[in-house]
């Protein structure tokens, strides 16, 4: 079987993904007609590189000294193709277009700049290739921005994206490492204010989120350190991710050893993540989170490359 390189140039982390996939022109492709390779992250944290809309030179040399070195572990694998897509920090750039046009030539890589509509689609397509999902909402939390998807019938529609994410919460309102009480209070006023600003907000109710990307990941570990539970949950609740937020509110020293255990990349993008997480379960009104597998990237690698 063929190998397929994907890079996703994220807010917060820049991943190649190798996957070795069946190539026979499927109609439809599940997790079972490709398997990973390799899965390569280097935390780039972009986000921090853009200055009043603008991304600025230096997180331009970082995307590109990244960006050099992925596509030299790729050349291992012999893949039949390698592509490169980017989210939110460069597609809110002011200055998106130039900063592009040098990454590539600096780089011999073509981007792929999604749209946020395009982004949170092809997270439907990777959540969904390993189970069928009639109806609930479909929610990435990224550095940058957060995508929601309405299921319904099994297919998605309505793809938003809201203009906060994790890594851009924490950039925006947190001094330290972890935030107080009242910089969580801003985290979530401001999501609030971005659901508010939606058409119909409504339509996103439903009793099941389905949750993709690092920072449900991410929760899932911290709420595995607080159980002590062996394996990690793959269904969280609104009381679970209420009762990490209460941890790191009643005894911040505790908990950030904790999150160091967890998931020592994101220990500062943990809490933020959580309070989207949190009010998100409050605007829709859900009963439960499921962790999905599969997101983007594997959303990507489907439709883009293999079909």
């Amino acid at each position: 079987m063929p190998n397929y390189g994907v890079i996703d140039l994220g807010s917060n982390s820049i991943r190649l993904v190798i996957y070795e996939a069946k190539d026979n022109c499927r109609e439809t492709y599940t997790n079972k007609d490709f398997k990973s390779l390799i899965n390569d992250k280097v935390m780039a944290g972009l986000s921090a590189y853009v200055v009043d809309g603008t991304f600025t030179q230096a997180g331009i040399d970082r995307a590109v000294s990244v960006l050099k070195g992925h596509a030299k572990r790729s050349r291992y694998f012999d893949c039949k193709k390698l592509e490169v897509f980017a989210t939110a920090v460069l597609r809110n750039a002011s200055n998106c277009n130039q900063a592009v046009a040098e990454i590539e030539e600096r780089t011999g890589l073509p981007i792929s700049l999604l749209s946020a509509q395009d982004e949170a689609h092809l997270g439907f397509v990777g959540a969904t290739c390993d189970r069928a999902v009639a109806c609930g909402t479909l929610v990435d939390i990224g550095g940058g921005s957060t995508e929601l998807t309405r299921i319904e019938d099994g297919r998605d529609f309505d793809n938003v994206s809201l203009g906060q994410g994790s890594l851009s919460s924490f950039a925006r309102y947190v001094r330290a490492i972890l935030p107080a009480d009242p910089e969580m209070r801003a985290i979530e006023h401001a999501l609030r204010d971005h659901l508010d600003k939606l058409p119909h907000p409504e339509i996103y109710r439903a009793d099941t989120l389905y949750g993709i990307g690092g920072s449900t990941r991410a929760a899932a570990k911290m709420l595995q350190q607080a159980t002590g539970t062996a394996t990690r949950p793959k269904t969280m609740t609104r009381d679970d991710i209420h009762a990490i937020l209460k941890w790191c509110r009643i005894d911040p020293d505790a908990f950030a050893h904790a999150a160091l255990k967890a998931s020592a990349e994101r220990v500062h993008t943990l809490v933020p993540g959580c309070i989207i997480l949190h009010a998100l379960f409050d605007a829709f009104g859900a009963q439960r989170l499921e962790i999905c597998k599969y997101g983007v990237r594997e959303g990507y690698l489907i439709e883009r490359m293999l079909l």
